[in-house]
C-alpha cells in the first residue's frame, strides 16, 4: 500500500458522514451512533442498537486499511447494558449482517475517503 492511498479525511468529518449514511444500510428499525476513535485517526467507533425485544447493542471498531477498504472488528455485544456471549447463532447472524452493512456503507462513502 503506497502513501497515496492512505485515508486523508478528517476523523470528525468521517464520523459525521458515517452517522448520516449508515442508517440507510442497516435495518430501518435499528439505530446507530458513530464517533471518531480518539486513539486512532484511521478508525471510527460504531454502535448499532438492534430493534426489537432483545435490546442488543453491537460495538464495532471500523478501521480504514486504506482509502477504500475497511476492517470491521466486533468489540462488544450487550443486552440491556450487560455484556453477553456473542457466540450464539442469532448473535453471530446479526454480527455477520452488521459487518456486511458496515462494508456497504464504506463503499457508499468511497467518494469522501478516496482522494
Amino acid at each position: 500500500m503506497g502513501k497515496s492511498d492512505e485515508l486523508r479525511t478528517d476523523p470528525q468529518q468521517l464520523a459525521e458522514a458515517w452517522q448520516h449514511t449508515l442508517p440507510d444500510w442497516i435495518n430501518e428499525a435499528d439505530s446507530c451512533t458513530v464517533v471518531a476513535d480518539e486513539s486512532d485517526n484511521n478508525a471510527i467507533r460504531v454502535t448499532v442498537h438492534a430493534a426489537g425485544h432483545q435490546m442488543y447493542s453491537f460495538d464495532f471498531k471500523v478501521t480504514y486499511v486504506d482509502s477504500r477498504e475497511v476492517k470491521a472488528e466486533l468489540v462488544d455485544v450487550e443486552k440491556d447494558g450487560v455484556h453477553v456471549d456473542e457466540r450464539t447463532d442469532i448473535i453471530q447472524e446479526l454480527i455477520a449482517d452488521y459487518t456486511r452493512h458496515l462494508h456497504e456503507c464504506a463503499q457508499a462513502l468511497h467518494q469522501l475517503t478516496h482522494v
